[in-house]
Protein backbone atom coordinates (compact mmCIF):
# COMPACT_ATOMS: atom_id res chain seq x y z
CA UNK A 1 0.00 0.00 0.00
CA UNK A 2 1.16 3.33 -1.15
CA UNK A 3 0.84 7.22 0.97
CA UNK A 4 -1.74 7.69 -2.21
CA UNK A 5 -3.69 4.43 -1.42
CA UNK A 6 -4.21 5.96 2.39
CA UNK A 7 -5.07 9.30 1.26
CA UNK A 8 -6.93 8.23 -2.22
CA UNK A 9 -8.24 4.56 -1.81
CA UNK A 10 -9.00 2.98 -4.55
CA UNK A 11 -10.57 -0.03 -3.54
CA UNK A 12 -12.59 -1.76 -1.13
CA UNK A 13 -10.79 -2.78 1.96
CA UNK A 14 -13.47 -5.82 2.22
CA UNK A 15 -14.16 -6.87 -1.22
CA UNK A 16 -11.56 -5.21 -3.19
CA UNK A 17 -14.53 -3.71 -5.06
CA UNK A 18 -12.83 -0.01 -6.76
CA UNK A 19 -13.53 3.62 -6.06
CA UNK A 20 -14.20 3.72 -2.30
CA UNK A 21 -12.59 2.77 0.82
CA UNK A 22 -15.34 0.54 2.29
CA UNK A 23 -18.40 0.22 -0.23
CA UNK A 24 -21.68 -0.34 1.04
CA UNK A 25 -22.21 -4.06 0.54
CA UNK A 26 -18.83 -4.42 3.11
CA UNK A 27 -20.59 -2.05 5.09
CA UNK A 28 -23.85 -3.34 5.23
CA UNK A 29 -22.40 -6.18 7.04
CA UNK A 30 -22.02 -4.62 10.45
CA UNK A 31 -25.59 -3.71 12.07
CA UNK A 32 -27.51 -2.61 15.00
CA UNK A 33 -25.83 -3.98 18.24
CA UNK A 34 -26.23 -7.75 18.99
CA UNK A 35 -26.17 -8.38 22.97
CA UNK A 36 -23.45 -11.71 23.29
CA UNK A 37 -23.13 -13.76 26.49
CA UNK A 38 -19.04 -13.47 27.35
CA UNK A 39 -19.15 -15.26 30.46
CA UNK A 40 -17.03 -13.58 33.05
CA UNK A 41 -16.95 -10.17 31.41
CA UNK A 42 -19.79 -8.38 33.88
CA UNK A 43 -21.35 -5.45 32.08
CA UNK A 44 -23.51 -6.44 28.37
CA UNK A 45 -20.95 -6.73 25.83
CA UNK A 46 -22.57 -5.75 22.33
CA UNK A 47 -21.12 -6.65 19.18
CA UNK A 48 -21.59 -4.87 15.92
CA UNK A 49 -20.71 -7.96 13.38
CA UNK A 50 -19.64 -11.39 13.47
CA UNK A 51 -15.86 -11.75 12.45
CA UNK A 52 -15.61 -13.26 9.29
CA UNK A 53 -16.55 -12.22 5.81
CA UNK A 54 -16.23 -8.83 5.02
CA UNK A 55 -16.17 -7.13 8.52
CA UNK A 56 -13.21 -9.18 9.73
CA UNK A 57 -11.42 -8.23 6.38
CA UNK A 58 -12.51 -4.13 7.45
CA UNK A 59 -11.35 -4.19 10.96
CA UNK A 60 -7.94 -6.09 10.27
CA UNK A 61 -7.29 -3.89 7.01
CA UNK A 62 -7.27 -0.78 9.33
CA UNK A 63 -5.55 -2.66 12.75
CA UNK A 64 -2.67 -4.06 10.39
CA UNK A 65 -2.80 -3.03 7.29
CA UNK A 66 -2.81 0.81 7.72
CA UNK A 67 -6.17 1.26 6.05
CA UNK A 68 -6.83 4.79 7.70
CA UNK A 69 -9.48 6.11 5.77
CA UNK A 70 -11.95 3.85 7.48
CA UNK A 71 -11.88 5.46 11.01
CA UNK A 72 -14.67 6.99 9.35
CA UNK A 73 -17.22 4.62 9.17
CA UNK A 74 -16.34 3.11 12.14
CA UNK A 75 -16.48 6.24 13.79
CA UNK A 76 -19.78 6.30 12.50
CA UNK A 77 -20.77 2.81 13.13
CA UNK A 78 -20.00 3.25 16.89
CA UNK A 79 -21.63 6.57 17.60
CA UNK A 80 -25.17 4.77 15.90
CA UNK A 81 -24.65 1.83 18.61
CA UNK A 82 -24.01 3.76 21.53
CA UNK A 83 -28.04 5.03 22.02
CA UNK A 84 -29.05 1.51 21.93
CA UNK A 85 -25.82 0.19 25.15
CA UNK A 86 -26.45 3.36 27.11
CA UNK A 87 -28.17 6.25 27.65
CA UNK A 88 -25.68 9.92 27.22
CA UNK A 89 -23.18 11.23 28.35
CA UNK A 90 -21.14 8.67 26.83
CA UNK A 91 -17.63 7.78 27.87
CA UNK A 92 -15.47 5.63 25.37
CA UNK A 93 -12.62 3.72 27.09
CA UNK A 94 -10.93 2.32 24.16
CA UNK A 95 -9.41 -1.10 25.37
CA UNK A 96 -5.40 -1.09 25.47
CA UNK A 97 -2.52 -2.21 22.70
CA UNK A 98 0.74 -3.44 23.95
CA UNK A 99 3.17 -0.57 22.80
CA UNK A 100 4.82 -2.75 20.46
CA UNK A 101 2.24 -3.31 18.70
CA UNK A 102 0.54 0.07 18.84
CA UNK A 103 3.98 1.54 17.11
CA UNK A 104 4.49 -0.97 14.52
CA UNK A 105 0.36 0.08 13.86
CA UNK A 106 1.23 3.79 13.60
CA UNK A 107 -0.40 4.69 17.12
CA UNK A 108 -3.41 3.11 18.50
CA UNK A 109 -5.86 2.12 16.92
CA UNK A 110 -8.96 1.52 19.15
CA UNK A 111 -8.11 5.44 20.82
CA UNK A 112 -8.28 6.75 16.77
CA UNK A 113 -11.98 4.65 16.29
CA UNK A 114 -12.98 6.32 19.70
CA UNK A 115 -11.95 9.96 18.71
CA UNK A 116 -14.03 9.41 15.33
CA UNK A 117 -17.31 9.05 17.55
CA UNK A 118 -17.57 12.54 17.93
CA UNK A 119 -21.36 12.34 20.22
CA UNK A 120 -18.87 11.24 23.21
CA UNK A 121 -15.84 11.88 25.46
CA UNK A 122 -12.80 9.73 25.29
CA UNK A 123 -10.80 8.58 28.03
CA UNK A 124 -7.40 6.88 27.52
CA UNK A 125 -7.21 5.87 30.49
CA UNK A 126 -6.02 1.77 30.38
CA UNK A 127 -2.80 0.52 29.55
CA UNK A 128 -0.72 -2.60 29.43
CA UNK A 129 2.54 -3.16 31.62
CA UNK A 130 5.21 -5.35 30.56
CA UNK A 131 5.84 -8.52 30.07
CA UNK A 132 1.68 -9.05 28.09
CA UNK A 133 1.96 -11.07 25.11
CA UNK A 134 0.50 -11.38 21.49
CA UNK A 135 -2.90 -13.47 22.13
CA UNK A 136 -3.08 -14.27 19.12
CA UNK A 137 -2.91 -18.34 19.39
CA UNK A 138 -3.28 -18.57 23.13
CA UNK A 139 -6.17 -20.40 24.50
CA UNK A 140 -8.76 -19.13 27.07
CA UNK A 141 -6.98 -19.91 30.27
CA UNK A 142 -3.59 -18.36 28.85
CA UNK A 143 -5.25 -15.21 27.01
CA UNK A 144 -6.63 -14.54 30.73
CA UNK A 145 -2.91 -15.47 33.23
CA UNK A 146 -1.30 -13.33 30.51
CA UNK A 147 -3.70 -10.13 31.14
CA UNK A 148 -3.59 -10.86 35.12
CA UNK A 149 -2.67 -8.03 37.03
CA UNK A 150 -1.14 -6.34 33.98
CA UNK A 151 -3.87 -3.94 32.60
CA UNK A 152 -3.51 -0.65 34.56
CA UNK A 153 -5.08 2.50 35.29
CA UNK A 154 -3.55 6.01 34.39
CA UNK A 155 -6.93 8.06 35.45
CA UNK A 156 -10.55 8.17 36.09
CA UNK A 157 -13.37 8.48 32.99
CA UNK A 158 -15.90 11.74 33.25
CA UNK A 159 -19.05 10.79 35.07
CA UNK A 160 -21.63 9.33 32.31
CA UNK A 161 -22.22 5.97 30.61
CA UNK A 162 -18.61 4.64 30.29
CA UNK A 163 -18.40 2.23 27.40
CA UNK A 164 -15.17 0.07 26.84
CA UNK A 165 -14.43 -0.14 23.07
CA UNK A 166 -12.15 -2.70 21.15
CA UNK A 167 -12.10 -4.59 17.87
CA UNK A 168 -13.20 -8.14 18.28
CA UNK A 169 -13.99 -10.03 21.38
CA UNK A 170 -12.93 -13.85 21.54
CA UNK A 171 -12.87 -15.58 24.75
CA UNK A 172 -13.71 -12.39 26.87
CA UNK A 173 -10.42 -12.27 28.88
CA UNK A 174 -9.34 -8.45 27.67
CA UNK A 175 -12.59 -7.37 27.95
CA UNK A 176 -12.89 -9.17 31.92
CA UNK A 177 -9.43 -7.68 32.76
CA UNK A 178 -10.16 -4.25 31.78
CA UNK A 179 -13.49 -4.25 33.43
CA UNK A 180 -12.05 -5.59 36.58
CA UNK A 181 -8.99 -2.88 36.55
CA UNK A 182 -11.49 -0.07 35.79
CA UNK A 183 -13.97 -1.60 38.75
CA UNK A 184 -10.93 -1.61 40.97
CA UNK A 185 -10.08 2.13 40.99
CA UNK A 186 -13.84 2.81 41.62
CA UNK A 187 -14.98 2.81 37.90
CA UNK A 188 -18.15 1.30 36.62
CA UNK A 189 -18.06 -0.28 33.22
CA UNK A 190 -21.79 0.51 31.86
CA UNK A 191 -21.13 -1.64 28.55
CA UNK A 192 -18.51 -3.45 26.25
CA UNK A 193 -18.97 -2.45 22.56
CA UNK A 194 -17.06 -4.22 20.14
CA UNK A 195 -16.54 -3.80 16.09
CA UNK A 196 -16.95 -7.77 15.59
CA UNK A 197 -17.01 -10.91 17.56
CA UNK A 198 -15.97 -14.32 17.08
CA UNK A 199 -18.73 -15.98 19.91
CA UNK A 200 -21.48 -14.07 17.31
CA UNK A 201 -20.16 -16.22 14.80
CA UNK A 202 -20.64 -19.50 16.65
CA UNK A 203 -24.15 -18.76 17.49
CA UNK A 204 -25.11 -17.64 14.15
Amino acid sequence: MTALDLLLPSSCAGCGRRGTACCATCLAGFGPPTQIQVPGVGPPVWALAAYHGAARELVLAFKERGARPLVAWFGALVAAALVAVGPPPWTLVPAPSRRSAARDRGGDHMLRIARAVHVAAVAPVLGLAAGVRDSVGLGAGARRRNLEGRVVVGGRPPPGTVVLLDDVVTTGATAAACVRALRGCGVRTHAVLVLTSARLRQSG
